[in-house]
């Protein structure tokens, strides 16, 4: 899966010239949590945040009345509190990797550039939302829990196992075990009754750690 096939398309931008309390009240009308900063030609020059946005507040403003506080907020705007330069992405560049930038430099969403030319936005709203296909979160089935020894051919044999209890794997994440030897896998199926599945796991060898209809 490449960020092209998830990205939100076209996104809403804010010039660098709009003020603090105009770009938090679009970020409530259209309900999101960053925009692309654009500059009066046209071009990405940064990106602010909610947070950004909230935490923006004049240094003397423990001195100012209400009044003044006010007034001096309303002549702030976004360019001085944007990021930049700003991180980006490529419609080509695979989900997990964006994740991973994301993560690694602890941010909440990626612009997503052609060129020199802002097509979308990838977020991690967006990254919550596949974890959810990627896991069956919405399809009901047995979810098992399983640690398995880390060696060539173990999911193969553990996938050809359900298939012939007659189950349909419906999702299967794999990830590290405690040790370097052995592996996690947690897998939903459905067509087979849990006390079977984990029956057959069992007599594979592999370790149920958490078995339920989910």
């Amino acid at each position: 899966m490449l960020v092209g096939e998830r990205m939100k398309k076209d996104p809403i931008t804010i010039t660098v010239d709009s003020g603090i309390s105009e770009a938090l009240k679009m970020m409530r009308e259209y309900r999101v949590r960053r925009f692309p900063v654009m500059d009066r030609k046209g071009k990405m020059v940064g990106i602010v945040s909610e947070k950004d946005l909230l935490y923006a507040s004049p240094s003397p403003a423990t001195s100012l009345d209400t009044f003044e506080l006010h007034y001096l907020l309303a002549k702030m705007t976004v360019e001085q509190f944007m990021a930049r330069p700003v991180i980006t992405v490529t419609e080509d560049t695979p989900i997990e990797e964006a994740a991973r930038i994301m993560a690694d430099n602890k941010i909440g969403g990626l612009p997503v550039m052609r060129g020199d030319q802002l097509v979308g936005i990838i977020t991690e709203t967006t990254l919550f939302k596949i974890f959810l296909e990627l896991m069956g979160a919405r399809q009901r089935g047995v979810r098992l829990t399983l640690q398995v020894p880390n060696v060539k051919g173990e999911l193969a044999k553990i996938t050809a196992a359900i298939t012939s209890l007659g189950g349909n794997i419906l999702a299967l994440g794999t990830f590290h075990g405690d040790e370097p030897s052995t592996s996690i896998l947690t897998i939903k199926v459905d067509g087979v009754e849990q006390g079977r599945l984990v029956g057959a796991m069992k007599e594979m060898g592999a370790e149920i750690m958490d078995a339920r209809m989910a």
